[in-house]
């Protein structure tokens, strides 16, 4: 009696699973019939790919042949093709399966010339986000890869012709080898870490360092650090770190009044006059002003080349002076400071003696340069 219990017991059971197993793979064959449709459904059709790929090829012929190419991707039709021939031979850039290396280089430009979206940039190509962040990130790759090539720093083994053949310049300058200043790049950033990012410009940026010749040509990026970090404590980091800003002992760089005065850093005399503006209706009256004037006329050469990237003026951030006490800055920082925050106009005149202090308690929110680092570090 037991034994056949057992037996319709396993019987049942069998059944049962069976029963299970079979609606199972019933549930799966529905769904997968159901998927498939979908995807069939959101395939394009033969004359949607053929569209697209005219869309593509139109964008391509005004960049290259319609006099438009400038006002595209902000360079020349030549500049373009010969940027993808150095891409493409030096780089390692190379085409796919679907894109050619003019589309790849002309969608990357148009991101970064134009600030676009992701997403916009998918549409105005006809391609999938996926393939439009691949094309950015391949582009960006094979020009960090042409950092050694073009991006060399002076040996100051000769002086800059832009001071040897102006009388006010030579011999009073003829030491310099360069300018440097910092600008803020807006960037986005997960919440939790926005306090390190958000700085005198109301919004996430990272600050830059940059050095330039007086033709207007980079010789160091340092990039990364987070917009709350001073420009004093940028250039300490560039001048220390394993790829390091090279200045070498009797040359110096010119630099605003918010980096300090070394024997490799040269900056104007604060207090006085010195922006271009400020000259422009009265002449400079004392040796001072006469230094400054020519000081900012020759340091113009940074501000000319950050305008030739993107729109507007680079400002540098507060620094911390240690003999007068005193939080310094250029005017225009101060004056974009406290037209935000009004309140503000009794700090240019307050001396902070703790201000190490501070900084140690409000390390969290500080920035650590954790993300800096140049070209050549990005490579290794």
């Amino acid at each position: 009696m037991d034994n056949q219990i057992v037996n319709t017991f396993h019987v049942m059971r069998a059944r049962q699973l069976h029963a299970a197993t079979l609606i199972c793979l019933l549930v799966g064959f529905i769904t997968r019939n159901r998927l498939s449709a979908k995807k069939k459904a959101n395939l394009p059709t033969r004359d949607e790919i053929l569209q697209r790929r005219y869309v593509r090829e139109e964008m391509l012929h005004d960049i290259t042949n319609s006099g438009k190419c400038r006002e595209l991707i902000r360079m020349s039709e030549k500049a373009f093709m010969t940027l993808c021939d150095i891409l493409k031979r030096d780089g390692g850039l190379r085409p796919t399966q679907r894109m050619s290396i003019e589309e790849q280089v002309a969608c990357f430009l148009h991101i970064i010339g134009n600030d676009f979206r992701n997403r916009f940039a998918s549409w105005l190509y006809r391609r999938s986000g996926s393939t439009t962040s691949r094309c950015l990130h391949r582009v960006l790759r094979a020009i960090i890869s042409l950092e050694g090539r073009y991006i060399q720093q002076p040996k100051g083994d000769i002086v800059p012709k832009e001071i040897q053949e102006k009388n006010r310049f030579y011999p009073f300058f003829k030491d310099c080898i360069g300018a440097i200043d910092g600008t803020h790049v807006r960037v986005r950033v997960p919440p939790k870490d926005a306090p390190r990012y958000c700085g005198r410009k109301g919004y996430p940026t990272i600050n830059v360092l940059v050095a330039c010749t007086f033709d207007l040509k980079f010789t160091y990026v340092l990039s990364g650090w987070e917009g709350t970090a001073s420009d004093s404590r940028i250039i300490k980091s560039a001048l220390t770190r394993e790829d390091k800003l090279v200045i070498l002992t009797g040359r110096y760089c010119l630099v605003d009044a918010g980096l300090p005065h070394t024997s490799k850093l040269m900056a104007p005399y604060r207090g006085v006059r010195y922006h271009l503006k400020e000259y422009s209706k009265r002449a400079p009256e004392n040796s001072k002003e006469l230094f400054n004037l020519r000081h900012a006329s020759l340091r113009n050469a940074i501000e000319r080349a950050f305008g030739v990237l993107k729109k507007g003026t680079s400002l540098s951030a507060f620094s911390w002076n240690s003999n007068t006490q005193y939080i310094e800055a250029e005017d225009e920082v101060w004056n974009i400071l406290i037209e935000l925050k009004p309140e503000a106009v009794a700090l240019k005149t307050k001396k902070v003696s703790n201000y190490n202090e501070k900084l140690e308690l409000f390390a969290k929110d500080r920035g650590s340069g954790v993300n800096a680092e140049t070209a050549k570090e990005k490579n290794a």
